[in-house]
């Protein structure tokens, strides 16, 4: 029995313990003035005649982490202390168990030697005797410190558990007119700190862990007594709601449980009611009234425009945080601007499919846009239309010339909801959206380019082919805006993946106007008028595509070699076809203009059969893109391989030898085609086009020219292909290459050595942009 109560007695006596209490303080201002106060605290320099003793707590209930916070916190104030030995005096005293004078008021007499001392305090540990500090000041006085003229102030740095009587002493320091600051440092208990300050006590304590507060607040109660100088200008002292709080752990008593006692009788045990206790986190709460100075900034004049907030950047200066199209100027300007003449329509998804969410997301978009981008200086008439099941234009084009006008129209704008008819949409605006569009004289560029700007964030529940065949025959330009999942259908809508812009979250679409500014004057017609290219169109002409297709390829090819230079140094065009058999059409050097390059590819006959792709790539490889039949050296190389993807299995391997040759591969899948065999066939995404049907070839011209392009624009390597002839070897050599012969002459080895049983020295040959001159010079050595 005696075990048992044994037991019971250490589980309350453990149990009875209170666990360690978190404390902190919470001032209740906006994060503005928060920001003002700390900004105030490094602007703040007390110059007056003031003797100020720092008592540090070094016990070990701070511990050694603490009393280092404590020694940061004597640094900081001591930089609103304008110390000099007329001024302001500095000394520290650091107690425990016992008080230890650190160094006397009248030991050092700048603010650096002081920090500099404070810096180098060891800490002593003990016990927390503060009465003993605070008796041993009333014995001492201030050490080191001037006549009774000279007000006195003593910093209290503690966590306020002290181990002696603290209230007689204390009363005795203030009762000789010492002014009396308490400072908490870690877990501090806030009544003891009451105890050692000053009246009124709001404004005589403070929190360590706050440094830039605590300065703030030592300043701001000595300035309101005229002991400190004045405030700067602007700066003022104003009260602000603070709470100081103490998270304990209590014990409470939450009811009864059944339990047994022993007895005096043998084999007697009786049961009785024992109290049954439960463990609750509490917080202790003193409110206060915080008096602390708070100065204007640059802030204050609310510089940042259009939205933009305000960053302090130290004391004087500030950046402005500016919205997605704002930043031209430091204070949120505009900094977009659309310098291309053009006449711009939003078509906004209005349907259930968008939801009232996506609509507004979308219209506010908009508007941030024209915010950013529209002024009127800007060559630009914006018109704005909304559709669902049905489609209405609420701002006509040109309808207004201000952006405030605008807006407001904008605002105007409801949800309707209904049926997504983005294809009846799309016609009914490339029929009726550019009506009203002002006369030539009214706008910088007598023919600006007309641009539709889809915004929708549902897929089209009706077709949108035939409509888009409608847009482009009206010299349309098409741009997607929505949603990452209507990617694949907002590129059949533009015809081209550079013309779509796609977004993850609302805030994603937001920084997308940068993106959508670029596009709308960025769109042109392509084309390749001053790359020089050497350009080979590799036909399937074979029974799986039909005489009837192969025609609309044919037209494909002939309208796309309008937009190049025909010209001997800047673009060749080869013609191959193939299906049962592979015919060159014509070599690359074989029309040198335009007009007879059309009417040749107008003559490209169809073959019919069956095809096979690998054998057609190694014709080229080995018939066409050579310098006997007119390829360049130093010349970008593409092959342009137009199939539905039937007999190209075996073409993977001869792709990839053009490829390590320095020729690219662009490949156009028409209809529904082998995509995964095709892919390999490209190599890459970047270099498959693939187009619904033959039909729709030429709504996809625009982006074959600029997939064309961008490899026209690539570094060459001068020995890719290999410009030498029979079997010589090409050596790159300074910028320009030459060809090691055997058995061979010439420049490209294409001259057979007559006599001798040695090759003569091979020559150097320098690469030139004249081809016209090269190429006279191998037709009359090829002649010999």
């Amino acid at each position: 029995m005696n075990l048992i109560l044994f037991l019971e007695a250490v589980c309350i006596f453990l149990f009875g313990q209170v666990l360690p209490s978190f404390t902190f303080q919470e001032l209740y201002a906006s994060q503005q003035t928060i920001v003002k106060i700390s900004t105030a605290s490094q602007l703040m320099q007390c110059s007056a005649a003031l003797d100020v003793l720092l008592a540090l707590d070094g016990s070990h209930s701070i511990g050694k982490g603490s009393f280092e916070r404590s020694k940061y916190c004597a640094i900081k104030l001591c930089d609103a202390l304008a110390i000099d030995p007329d001024r302001v005096r500095v000394g520290v005293l650091q107690f425990s168990s016992v008080p230890q004078l650190e160094f006397s008021l009248d030991s050092f007499f700048t603010r650096e030697e002081v920090k500099e001392k404070i810096k180098k305090i060891i800490f002593k540990g003990g016990s927390t005797e503060t009465g003993l500090a605070l008796k041993y000041l009333l014995h001492k006085g201030f050490p080191g410190g001037r006549n009774s003229s000279v007000p006195q102030i003593l910093v209290i740095v503690t966590d306020g558990k002290s181990q002696g009587n603290i209230a007689l002493p204390a009363k005795q320091l203030k009762e000789r007119g010492i002014m009396v600051f308490a400072v908490g440092v870690r877990f501090p208990r806030w009544t003891e700190l009451y105890t050692l300050a000053s009246e009124p006590k709001d404004q005589y304590t403070l929190f360590a862990e706050h440094v830039d507060d605590a300065t703030n607040g030592l300043y701001s109660t000595l300035s309101s007594l005229a002991i400190c100088n004045a405030t700067a200008p602007g700066c003022r002292i104003e009260p602000h709601l603070c709470e100081r709080k103490t998270l304990e752990t209590i014990r409470e008593v939450t009811g009864n449980s059944l339990c047994w006692r022993g007895s005096k009788k043998n084999n007697a045990v009786f049961s009785s009611l024992c109290p049954f206790s439960s463990w609750k986190k509490v917080f202790i709460i003193h409110p206060a009234t915080c008096y602390r100075t708070v100065c204007p900034d640059p802030c204050d004049s609310q510089p940042c425009q259009n939205g933009g907030t305000c960053v302090l950047e130290g004391l004087d200066k500030y950046h402005c945080l500016c919205p997605i199209g704002f930043g031209g100027e430091a204070n949120c300007a505009p900094k977009l601007s659309l310098e291309c003449s053009v006449n711009l329509l939003f078509l906004l998804d209005s349907s259930s499919g968008t939801t009232l969410e996506g609509f507004l997301q979308a219209k506010a978009f908009l508007k941030r846009f024209v915010q950013a981008v529209v002024n009127m200086d800007s060559p630009v008439n914006v018109a704005v239309a909304q559709y669902s099941q049905e489609v209405e234009i609420p701002i006509q084009m040109g309808q207004y010339q201000d952006v405030p006008s605008l807006m407001k129209s904008l605002d105007r704008m409801s949800f309707t909801g209904g049926a997504t008819l983005t294809g009846r949409a799309l016609e009914y605006v490339a029929g009726r959206g550019f009506r009203d569009t002002l006369s030539s004289g009214e706008i910088h560029d007598p023919q600006p380019r007309q641009v539709v700007v889809l915004l929708t964030d549902s897929r089209s529940q009706d077709l949108v082919a035939g409509p888009v065949r409608y847009v482009r025959d009206q010299k349309l330009f098409l741009i997607g805006v929505g949603s990452e999942s209507l990617r694949a259908e907002l590129e059949e809508i533009t015809g081209n993946p550079k013309q779509v812009i796609t977004y993850s979250n609302p805030q994603d679409l937001f920084n997308k106007i940068p993106e959508l500014h670029k596009k709308i004057c960025s769109l042109q017609r392509p084309g390749c008028q001053s790359q020089s290219l050497d350009l080979v169109f590799l036909l399937d002409a074979s029974a799986t595509v039909g005489q009837a297709n192969f025609t609309k390829v044919r037209n494909f090819v002939r309208g796309s070699s309008l937009l190049f230079n025909i010209n001997r140094d800047v673009t060749q065009i080869g013609l191959v076809v193939y299906g049962s058999r592979v015919q060159t059409t014509f070599a690359l050097d074989t029309h040198p203009t335009s007009s007879s390059l059309l009417q040749a590819i107008s003559q490209a006959p169809y073959v019919g059969g069956a095809a096979s792709t690998g054998s057609a790539l190694l014709h080229v490889y080995d018939e066409v893109m050579t310098v006997q039949k007119g390829a360049r050296p130093g010349v970008s190389k593409a092959v342009v391989v137009i199939t539905e993807g039937t007999g190209t299995e075996d073409a993977v391997v001869p792709a990839q030898k053009l490829r390590n040759n320095g020729i690219s591969v662009l490949v156009i899948g028409v209809g529904p085609v082998l995509k995964e065999t095709l892919l390999r066939l490209a190599g890459s995404h970047d270099f498959l086009i693939y187009v619904p049907s033959y039909e729709d070839l030429e709504n996809y011209q625009d982006l074959f020219i600029e997939r064309i392009c961008e490899e026209a624009k690539q570094p060459v390597n001068l020995c890719k292909p290999s410009p030498c002839m029979n079997d010589g070897t090409c050596i790159l050599q300074n910028g320009s290459y030459r060809c090691e012969c055997r058995g061979w002459e010439g420049p490209h080895c294409e001259n057979r050595i007559l006599r001798g049983d040695s090759p003569r020295p091979h020559g150097l040959h320098q690469y030139s942009s004249n081809w016209k001159q090269w190429y006279q010079s191998r037709h009359l050595h090829l002649g010999s």
